[in-house]
């Protein structure tokens, strides 16, 4: 038996789950993923973090698409981007299904008689 062939367009979620691995990302996406966009000003506001590491995250986040950027006068509002983390989830769940059949086949070529 031949083994499935590699599907390289879950490859196009590295950037993603890349964003998501750091700490200080995944706590921004928490905090936008209630729906309400905000400043860099208002996502620094009660932390250390300053506005110049704040916004090398968000970019890191808005390259991955998780977050998109509007401008509203003098600032730039950041809103969570749903889709592709969704989008994300789908692949991954492609994947589970994959190994779930692997260890299942493997389950049954064990149980053989």
């Amino acid at each position: 038996m031949q083994p499935a062939p590699t599907d390289l367009a879950h490859t196009a979620f590295a950037p993603v789950f890349a964003a998501l691995g750091d700490p200080t990302r995944l706590t921004i996406v928490a905090t936008l993923s209630d729906g309400t966009a905000r400043s860099i000003s208002e996502l620094t506001t009660g932390s250390e973090m300053t506005r110049q590491a704040m916004t090398k995250h968000l970019k890191v986040l808005e390259a991955a698409g998780l977050v998109a950027s509007e401008r509203s006068g003098r600032e730039t509002r950041f809103a969570f981007c749903p889709d592709r983390l969704d989008d994300a989830r789908d692949a991954l769940d492609a994947v589970a299904a994959r190994w779930d059949a692997a260890l299942a086949r493997l389950k049954a070529f064990a149980e053989r008689d």
